[in-house]
């Protein structure tokens, strides 16, 4: 086999390349003397992102390089081997040095870049580009935390771009290097190692959402006034876990339908279709989360309106008493005004004043009191006053 040779940049990142060689432009030069020269300051040392690097060849480490030029340059010497390179949250210079040495179309270098993409498969040439959304659950707030991994897979390499903490690829390493009659299988392998770390940290995810969901039905039906928040919080939290594993199963199945164009091994196969049927189990489990969260929300509705109209009714029930109460007092207070104005006109001290010296007089007023004050006792009593 030829030595692998380096290709040439593209006309976009060639561009972007020459652009930061490029010296920064000079202000003019000022009329007074220039002022004493400053003592240079210190080179800054770049900080480096690659996680690991490795090379393999016949499913066997061979080399751990430290770094992007001896990787390139011990697999340029290797032709039959296989890199597998490890980057996190890399710098643009790291990623165009890879998109140099393999390659790696523009579009899919600037969305490595950039990050906050939706999870999705696309090929450019001889090269694969798969981004992937993991997930793990963080116990002590009780939520779910979304990490995004970038994989670019050609012929004889495997580049991971990883924003955020999960997944763990250290441990996709080793369970790899652990069982080397996969590992020779190629870039593919590793692409099925890595989406069945991501898909199996779904797991722990799908169990504490459902611990969640579980108290949050027992918060519900105990009244927790807080209860409406969480909810609304975990199902936002559940739209982004439909968007991380939705995608997955047509991606996946957009892989077993190229097998046998691309000459997949038939082991990966049913590893890969494995694979297939634990993401359209989550996906499904996510689907129903979400509708359970629906009708808990619903329900909590319906309870609140419930607790609600029953305050309503309280408080239109002691509406309804006092105002019975108001009605007794105001009924008596009548009957009892009624022999207070008669006393009160009779008790007027005129010289001139009618039936003032009559015989009859204090019989008929006293008469007059009683016939009042019992009308006035009918009438209430018959329209439930008293």
């Amino acid at each position: 086999m030829a030595e692998r040779r380096a290709r040439p940049l593209s006309k976009n990142l060639r561009k972007s390349v020459w652009r930061r060689a490029l010296p920064p432009p000079q202000p003019p030069a000022a009329t007074n003397p220039a002022p004493r020269a400053e003592p240079p300051a210190p080179e800054q040392i770049e900080v480096v992102s690659v996680v690991q690097a490795a090379l393999y060849r016949d499913g066997v480490r061979v080399s751990s390089p430290a770094t992007l030029a001896d990787t390139f340059r011990e697999l340029r010497e290797e032709p039959s081997g296989m890199a597998w390179i490890g980057l996190a949250r890399p710098t643009e210079r790291e990623l165009l040095s890879l998109a140099e040495e393999f390659d790696l179309h523009p579009l899919s270098v600037e969305d490595a870049m950039e990050a906050h993409q939706r999870p999705k498969l696309e090929r450019y040439g001889d090269t694969l580009f798969v981004v992937l959304r993991a997930a793990r659950y963080l116990d002590a707030p009780e939520e779910v935390d979304f990490g995004e991994l970038h994989v670019f897979v050609g012929p004889d390499f495997v580049i991971t771009v990883r924003h955020g903490a999960a997944p763990d690829l250290s441990a996709v390493r080793r369970r790899m290097e652990e069982t080397p009659e996969l590992l020779k299988l190629g870039p593919e392998a590793v692409l099925y190692a890595i989406l069945d770390a991501v898909v199996d940290g779904y797991e722990p995810v799908v169990a504490g959402v459902q611990n969640d969901i579980d108290e949050i039905e027992t918060e519900v039906f105990r009244g927790d006034p807080e209860v409406s928040r969480r909810i609304y919080e975990l199902s936002r939290e559940m739209v982004e876990f439909q968007r991380a594993t939705r995608p997955l199963v047509g991606m996946l199945h957009g892989l077993m339908a190229g097998f046998a164009k691309y000459g997949t091994d038939e082991e990966l196969q049913r590893y890969l279709r494995d694979v297939a049927d634990h993401v359209t189990h989550t996906s499904e489990r996510v689907d129903g989360f979400r509708q359970a969260l629906t009708d808990i929300l619903t329900v909590n509705a319906t309870l609140v309106t419930q607790e609600q109209n029953a305050e309503m009714r309280a408080l239109a029930e002691a509406g309804f008493e006092q105002n019975e109460e108001i009605k007794k007092i105001s009924s008596w207070a009548a009957i009892l005004f009624a022999p207070t104005l008669v006393g009160t006109i009779y008790g007027m001290n005129f010289e001139h004043m009618p039936e003032l010296r009559w015989s009859f007089g204090y019989p008929f007023a006293i008469a007059l009191m009683a016939i009042v004050c019992t009308s006035l006792y009918v009438i209430f009593k018959r329209r439930d006053w008293l």
